[in-house]
């Protein structure tokens, strides 16, 4: 029994030792992803067994370099760097592919225009956009951001995620933006939440209604929303309604494309 100790010793000796800033600050990030709540430093330490000098240089490190954040209370909680990383990765590309066909029929049968978003930060980034087939339409220019607080598509998504990862992002927002979320939020989102989309007029723009839907990944947490920003044309034989159905289904399609499941929260 001794001898294989030894030996087990020696085989891992070199992997937990080769690299172990790295180990620690992967120790932290994977700690906190499981704490939606945060914990304090040292809280931290005696979740990894470690003492508080050791993993103090880690964590201000990830705190300057934005994957953690320092909350009033001390403690420190996982912000949406990584999130906003994932973006970036190949799978964001394929949620793009099968989204760009679909909405460029939706696009065709409302007669609107359409766009994609992601949440990056405090803000909404726009990654697709199809214009509408008439000679008058109105569109988001491509890669364009817009306040989460501030855009229909944002709140579809806050609305759409776990509380625990809810409150990551508004808690992002207001590190960000130093503001103070709206006082009715909740009840604003557990509206959305009941009707599956948003539709009001829009924020920035008169004369335009944005009308929201969420596109699930495999674990029914919204990863973007599918916007259209309405425009009520003289003579239209397309309703608003009719507008928000089309989108609906849209949503729905691009998700089971991906593989995405319905939220159920």
């Amino acid at each position: 029994m001794v001898l294989k100790k030894k030996i087990f010793a020696k085989k891992e000796k070199p992997q937990s030792y080769a690299t172990p800033a790295l180990e620690k600050g992967l120790d932290v990030l994977e700690l906190l992803a499981h704490q939606p709540q945060g914990l304090t430093k040292s809280q931290i330490a005696r979740e990894l067994n470690r003492t508080v000098s050791e993993i103090f240089r880690m964590l201000l490190c990830l705190q300057r370099r934005g994957y953690i954040a320092q909350l009033s209370d001390e403690r420190f909680s996982l912000t949406l760097k990584l999130f906003k990383l994932v973006q970036e990765h190949p799978p964001t590309e394929r949620v793009i592919a099968d989204a760009l066909p679909v909405m460029q029929r939706l696009a065709h049968d409302t007669l609107q225009s359409c766009h994609l978003g992601v949440v990056e930060g405090a803000r909404v980034v726009i990654l697709a956009q199809v214009n509408a087939p008439t000679n008058l339409g109105f569109y988001v220019k491509l890669g364009s951001t817009v306040d989460l607080m501030e855009a229909a598509s944002g709140y579809v998504l806050l609305a759409h995620q776990s509380p625990e990862q809810r409150e990551r992002m508004v808690s992002e927002w207001t590190r960000e933006t130093g503001r103070t979320p709206p006082e009715d939020l909740e009840v604003h989102l557990a509206r959305i939440r009941r009707a599956g989309y948003e539709k009001r007029a829009s924020y920035l723009v008169k004369g335009i209604l944005n009308i929201s839907s969420p596109i699930f990944d495999d674990r029914g947490a919204a990863i973007g929303a599918l916007t259209v920003p309405f425009i009520q044309y003289s003579g239209s034989a397309i309703s608003g309604a009719e507008v928000t159905e089309a989108l609906r289904q849209s949503t729905q399609e691009i998700t089971e494309a991906i593989g995405g499941k319905q939220f159920a929260g």
